[in-house]
């Protein structure tokens, strides 16, 4: 029987980092897609809960879903679509811009990874890095494409590297002549805070948040970090899991919580 993968993202249904996937696994499998209506960037693992959502067919297999987030893409199409059935895998981009270190909890395209593992389908989410100024480049999906295929088409006839509730993120360089992995765990970036106030005609402010370089701390003994990977020009994967629990503070805790005052 034909394996199934489910596509989502967090770019929109008409963006091109979409297009480009879908064409990369065409042949693989059978393919369904289920994305937002609008670019849905920065949306992190949010669900709907405030108003209904309709599903808008465009082509065969392929929906849009009016005003939802790519959770709520993965959640609605297991529940409507599947109907008690799992696709085989979950990948959801190709994300136009990197999506490393603490950036992952943001990001919508990582998002709909998570809403898959949680419901035990193997999940991939892939992003594109434009370079690390982040700014004015176009994306070029080619060597992404390339990747993922590779990748998908190895899992489809093996199996998922990962255990239960694990997801795989992977980014890809800007520029690069070979293709060479590099296993990493999720960096540590430095933030700043980047807003612009304009005025409109009629003097009422509003805002844009703006976008930071990528920049980040080097931590040797901890092995090779996303930010590194794509910095040397390769291949970043590096394994996700739900469990955000700080273990190693949690003595820390416990002597804080029983000590006397």
């Amino acid at each position: 029987m034909k394996k199934e993968i489910l596509i989502t993202n967090d770019d929109g249904y008409d963006a091109e980092g979409l297009k480009a996937l879908i064409e990369a696994l065409r042949g693989l499998a059978r393919i369904t897609v289920v994305a937002p209506s609008s670019e849905k960037s920065a949306c992190g693992h949010s669900l709907t809960l405030t108003r209904p959502l309709r599903f808008v067919q465009v082509d065969d297999d392929f929906y849009k879903l009016d005003d939802g987030t790519p959770s709520d893409c993965v959640y609605l199409a297991l529940h409507s679509i599947y109907a008690g059935k799992k696709p085989d895998l979950l990948i959801s981009g190709i994300n136009r811009g990197a999506n490393m270190g603490e950036d992952i909890t943001y990001s919508g395209t990582v998002a709909g990874a998570m809403e898959g593992v949680l419901h035990n389908i193997p999940s991939i989410a892939i992003s594109q890095v434009l370079g690390m100024s982040q700014q004015g480049i176009d994306a070029d999906y080619s060597l992404a494409k390339r990747v993922i295929r590779e990748l998908v088409a190895k899992i489809l006839d093996g199996e998922f590297p990962l255990p239960h509730r694990e997801l795989l993120n992977i980014n890809i360089p800007p520029e690069i002549e070979q293709i060479s992995y590099q296993i990493t765990y999720a960096g540590y970036r430095y933030y700043a805070n980047d807003a612009h106030l304009h005025r409109n005609p009629r003097a009422e402010e509003f805002w844009w948040l703006g976008l930071h370089p990528l920049q980040w701390k080097v931590r040797e003994s901890e092995g090779v970090s996303d930010f590194d990977a794509i910095a040397e020009g390769k291949v970043s994967l590096t394994p996700v899991m739900l469990d955000l629990t700080a273990y190693r503070s949690m003595k820390q805790l416990h002597d804080f919580i029983h000590a006397e005052i």
